[in-house]
């Protein structure tokens, strides 16, 4: 006969006493047990007892199947994750050794994923501030690559929003809808106006008439997503400072598009929740039109949702994400696949994100390979922002998504496009930026790479742009 499985339940114990504002003597008073017994069960060296969790859900309202499922295998994805780091490929560590880590000193491992993320938000700014060094400004702070430096340093993968929004997510299902979820938790009425009325807001919170206020000339997938948005920013504030919690932002600007930036996140768990999205994703081999379809959401935000499916234990596909004008000029950047993204400057010619305005609207797929060999695949679509009525202004973008070569096979573009000349042996050289690409050929060169001597053209003009010593 199999013996029960023993529970350890160390760093949620500590959670929860301090969110619940107690001491380890609190708690024990509470429970009717030493707190010496408490401090031994926060440190994983005794298993929590079923009289205990009974007492624990009894006295604190917890939800015991949700304690019981906190056994510590979160952490020990999360470190598994950290360790599969290329710096510690000559480091011999078995997935055992990771588990006893994370089981027997859940502390320790804490630190280690702290320190680990310090070190990511450290070495994307160093990269900053190398980049910044080449255009003349060293010390200009940059609210913009600080948040996005947040972001990197976390994969876009904040799992304490995701778990959160699911759970309101049931609430606002079982309430018949986000507008009915607003009246009957908060008293607010949904309204939409014209948008001369809203005067340049496409939502607005009314305190004093408890309304809702948005943009009536919003799709419907638009109208969604500031409802759930606005619900994030009612009931999800402790959540958000959690996750906003330790980053150091130099600027206030930076902490401020942080914080937006988990808003939107939130909004989008709350609208396509981690489980059920994450289900439906592999069952339709990652068709955003189809999961945009099935979730009521825009192929912007479909595509955006795709990004941050990185929960321990629960992963999907890593991808990247890159949202650009016209002009090439960059208004969103996310990183969960390791793209290496140029941080100034513009982007790479030949990458059909560029090319996608000549197609409004229609899916243009393409393989990459970057100078090093790395090779990506890549799905780009324009999208719409603005407009709903005749005259009324429009922003036309171009958004991408991509993800590494070894993934591709799972995705329906690639599935649909299979046959000779179609798969990673056809992918288009590129390059991150001119000035880091030594592909010296290249006819839609801009600038010449760091470090290269140009040569004369009294005597001879290549057809490439720039010629180069050495070349």
């Amino acid at each position: 006969m199999q013996s029960p499985r023993r529970l350890f339940v160390g760093p949620s114990l500590r959670r929860i006493r301090r969110d619940l504002g107690l001491t380890q003597a609190d708690m024990a008073a509470d429970l009717e047990v030493s707190a010496s017994y408490i401090a031994l069960l926060e440190r994983n060296h005794r298993p929590l007892t079923a009289d205990v969790l009974l007492r624990l859900a009894q006295t604190y309202k917890i939800d015991m199947a949700a304690l019981a499922r906190s056994d510590g295998s979160e952490i020990t994805a999360r470190l598994h994750g950290v360790l599969k780091d290329p710096m510690f490929a000559d480091i011999d560590l078995p997935p055992l050794e990771n588990a006893d880590l994370a089981a027997n000193f859940p502390g320790v491992t804490q630190a280690l994923l702290r320190l680990y993320t310090a070190y990511q938000e450290e070495h994307l700014a160093l990269a900053d501030r190398g980049a910044e060094a080449l255009d003349g400004d060293e010390t200009a702070p940059d609210p913009v690559a600080e948040s996005r430096r947040f972001l990197a340093a976390r994969r876009n993968s904040f799992p304490v929003l995701d778990d959160a929004a699911e759970r309101l997510a049931q609430t606002v299902a079982a309430e018949g809808g986000l507008d009915r979820h607003l009246l009957a938790r908060h008293g607010l009425t949904v309204r939409y106006l014209p948008s001369d009325v809203m005067v340049g807001s496409v939502r607005r919170l009314d305190l004093h008439r408890r309304q809702l206020l948005l943009d009536d000339a919003m799709d419907a997938a638009s109208r969604r997503f500031q409802m759930a948005q606005q619900i994030a920013h009612l009931e999800m504030q402790a959540e958000l400072d959690a996750a906003l919690s330790g980053a150091g932002f130099v600027t206030e600007s930076g902490e401020r598009l942080s914080r937006r930036a988990l808003a939107s996140y939130a909004a989008a768990a709350i609208v396509m929740p981690y489980a059920a999205f994450a289900r439906a994703v592999e069952a339709r081999h990652y068709d955003i039109e189809a999961l945009a379809r099935q979730f009521g959401t825009s192929f912007e935000q479909t595509a955006h949702r795709l990004t941050t499916l990185q929960k321990p234990g629960q992963e999907r596909i890593p991808f990247f994400f890159i949202r650009v004008d016209p002009a090439g000029n960059v208004s969103k950047r996310l990183d969960g696949a390791g793209f290496p993204f140029a941080r100034h400057g513009g982007g790479c010619p030949l990458w059909s994100v560029h090319h996608a305005f000549r197609t409004p609207r229609e899916i243009v797929t393409q393989w990459l390979e970057l100078p090093d060999g790395q090779r990506f695949f890549s799905i780009a679509r324009t999208v719409t922002a603005g407009g709903g009525g005749f005259g009324a202004a429009r922003v036309e973008r171009a958004i991408a998504l991509g993800c590494a070569a070894e993934h591709a096979e799972r995705l329906i573009y690639v599935r649909a496009r299979q046959g000779a000349g179609s798969g990673p042996e056809a992918a288009t050289p590129i390059g991150v930026t001119c000035r880091l690409c030594h592909r010296t050929e290249c006819a839609s060169r801009s600038a010449p790479p760091i470090g290269r001597q140009i040569l004369p053209d009294d005597i001879r003009k290549t057809s490439a742009p720039f010629g180069f010593a050495n070349a």
